[in-house]
């Protein structure tokens, strides 16, 4: 699963995202990049963050330094102390060749300089060395995030992420939504069947976890031994809600035996779920608390089942 989706990645066309106040610069880079590469343009930094922001994000950024309201310089800034977007390559285009400028351009973060008038050639080996050094980043990056068995991203992943979307939430008061879920008795399975067939019935567990989730926002994580978890950017509770049915039905349709279970006779999953509008009176940790509070009252309710995190619920009784 690892390999196909590593396999995936390296085919498909690299983004550049190209920024500039002028448009004949833009017009320019955009004819001469576009047939080897998919070309996002921003006519100043803003427009460039908000593209950003939305996302998908690029794999390399061409990026001017004199512009209106915000410079290139803080843009890049900007672009490195982001948790999400600091990994993107940053190439400077500019007409200035003084010593400081491009020293000034590497300490912010860039990675080259691309002079202006352009030069075709040079910008496109330019433009290439540094794409394909993303590429391999990407690729070690990726096996670090992936859990080796599953296939699905790790507990590490699923902190930085949680981390990144928490305070986008924050800063845009979007509702953020988290499911954690267990395979219940996962441990009789796996002493009734071995741990062979334990780590297949993971694998499988996993890949349903993953493919109830469309949109390619969300994400599904080994969170532990038999535990799974789902961040839902910009989900209410309904959403959430529907997110995880999905999920524990898909669970079901796997139909693997389970005979030492007590909640079915197949291989079942308890959920919960709990959604925020993170406000500054609210922790990350709290956050993950009160999903795991719901999951541990789908446990208590007889396993087989989602249960949704609620203020002033008794989860001790």
């Amino acid at each position: 699963m690892i390999h196909n989706r590593i396999a995936n990645m390296e085919e498909e066309k690299s983004k550049i995202l190209i920024v500039d106040d002028e448009k004949v610069n833009l017009n320019v880079l955009d004819g001469l990049l576009k047939p080897y590469y998919k070309t996002v343009i921003a006519k100043d930094g803003l427009q460039a963050l908000k593209r950003l922001e939305k996302g998908p994000l690029p794999d390399l950024i061409l990026l001017d330094i004199v512009m209106p309201e915000m410079d290139g310089y803080e843009v890049c800034r900007r672009v490195k102390s982001n948790l999400m977007t600091r990994a993107i390559p940053v190439i400077f285009i500019t007409g200035q060749v003084e010593e400081r400028s491009e020293a000034k351009g590497f300490e912010v973060g860039a990675v080259d300089y691309i002079f202006k008038p352009f030069s075709p050639l040079t910008t496109l080996a330019r433009v290439k060395t540094h794409v394909e050094l993303k590429k391999r980043g990407d690729l070690l990056e990726r096996m670090a995030t992936l859990d080796g068995l599953t296939g699905i991203y790790n507990r590490r992943r699923f902190d930085e992420f949680l981390d990144y979307e928490w305070e986008r939430s924050l800063r845009y008061q979007h509702p953020l939504s988290l499911i954690l879920m267990d395979i219940d008795f996962f441990k009789r399975y796996n002493d009734h069947f071995g741990h062979a067939e334990g780590d297949l019935c993971l694998t499988k567990v996993a890949r349903a976890v993953a493919n109830s989730l469309p949109r390619s926002v969300d994400v599904a994580c080994r969170y532990g031994g038999e535990e799974f978890a789902c961040v839902l950017p910009e989900t209410n509770a309904e959403g959430a809600l529907v997110a995880a049915q999905r999920i524990l039905d898909r669970c079901r349709d796997l139909h693997l035996p389970h005979p030492q279970s007590t909640a079915a006779d197949h291989v079942t999953l308890s959920l919960g779920t709990v959604t925020l509008i993170p406000n500054n009176n609210h922790r990350k940790k709290d956050f993950v608390e009160m999903a795991d509070k719901a999951l541990y009252q789908a446990k208590r309710k007889g396993r087989n089942q989602v249960r949704q995190f609620k203020e002033g619920t008794d989860y001790n009784g």
